[in-house]
Formats: C-alpha cells, sequence, structure tokens
C-alpha cells in the first residue's frame, strides 16, 4: 500500500504549479487551467484521506462533487472569456480594463 505521504507530496507540488500557473500568466484561458490543476491537487488530498479514514466514501464523494463543479466553472468561464474575446478582441486579462464598453 502507498503511504498518504507520497500523494501529498505529489498533492502539494500540483497544487503549487496550478498557483504560479493562474498567478504568473497573462492569458485568461491559462489561468483557468492553473485554478483546475489547484482543483485537482484538492482531488487528490480528498481521496487520499480518504483511503485511511474510517468513512472511506466520505473523500470520494466529495472530490466528485468538485469535479462535476470545476466541470460546470470550465464551461461558464470559456463561454465568458469567448465573449470577452468577441467584445475587446484579445484575452489579455491587462488589455481588459473597463466593464461597460
Amino acid at each position: 500500500m502507498i503511504p498518504n505521504t507520497y500523494f501529498l507530496i505529489i498533492s502539494a507540488l500540483l497544487f503549487a504549479i496550478g498557483f504560479a500557473v493562474a498567478i504568473t500568466k497573462k492569458n485568461l484561458i491559462l489561468m483557468l487551467m492553473g485554478v483546475e490543476l489547484m482543483l485537482n491537487a484538492v482531488n487528490i488530498n480528498f481521496v487520499a484521506f480518504s483511503r485511511s479514514a474510517e468513512n472511506a466514501g466520505h473523500g470520494q464523494l466529495f472530490s466528485l462533487f468538485i469535479m462535476v463543479i470545476a466541470a460546470a466553472e470550465a464551461a461558464v468561464a470559456l463561454a465568458i472569456i469567448l465573449k470577452l474575446r468577441d467584445e475587446y478582441g484579445s484575452i489579455d486579462p491587462d488589455k481588459i480594463d473597463e466593464l461597460k464598453n
């Protein structure tokens, strides 16, 4: 059986990479990908802790719930990004500086 420490290390690395991508990139799609990486790191933590807990299904249930929310969030965010690209001609967050055209 693989110890939880390995899962936690992988999860921490994945979260750090996702955070770095979300903070440093100047592209809305890459920022969205960084947020998705962070959510996947949280899912790994939930599943790893549910393996060692008495109620093994709770962590997996939360992980499934997060995946459903992340899919809905990605669909809505991509629709907003496409609309912003049509309005401003770019998906650079620095160029989107006003709420109303």
